[in-house]
């Protein structure tokens, strides 16, 4: 009857330790994910707000009827395309903001045959804003990134 007894306290023992391990474990897991949850709604904002610079550009440019069309166009494509991107997945918004990136370097490098864009003080403005949230996205994807890659190791 002891040895049953024993056989009971241990079986109890590995129970309760197995149960506190897996909580220990799916907590560890939640704020894992919680964190790569936030690192994503970091570069939302930041790319909200690359969206909203990118109207005050629009504006800036139509100013300047000798600027080229194209890049006009370009510039309202790029914020279509960010519109239209939201309430997609993750993937979709960063494929998104790839091609605005590259959209937006080829329109500064378009306004270099400008100097009065060039001299304007808004456009520079502007443009330095935009490089600025451009290296903030980049350090957030990279965490953005790690957080996602802790993730995927934890599980």
């Amino acid at each position: 009857m002891a040895f049953g007894k024993f056989f009971e306290i241990i079986i109890g023992a590995a129970a309760f330790v197995l149960i506190v391990i897996f909580f220990v474990i799916y907590n560890a897991l939640i704020e894992v994910k919680n964190n790569v949850n936030r690192a994503w709604a970091d570069i939302d904002v930041l790319l909200e707000k690359r969206h909203d610079l990118i109207g005050k550009l629009v504006d800036t440019v139509k100013g300047y009827e000798a600027y080229e069309k194209s890049v006009l166009l370009q510039i309202t494509k790029m914020r279509s395309s960010w519109i239209t991107s939201q309430g997609a997945d993750s993937k979709t918004k960063m494929e998104t903001s790839n091609q605005i990136s590259t959209a937006l370097k080829s329109v500064f490098a378009v306004s270099e045959n400008y100097p009065d864009l060039k001299a304007n003080t808004v456009f520079v403005d502007l443009q330095t804003a935009l490089k600025d949230i451009e290296n903030q996205i980049a350090d957030r994807r990279e965490f953005y990134n790690d957080s996602v890659n802790q993730y995927n190791i934890r599980i």
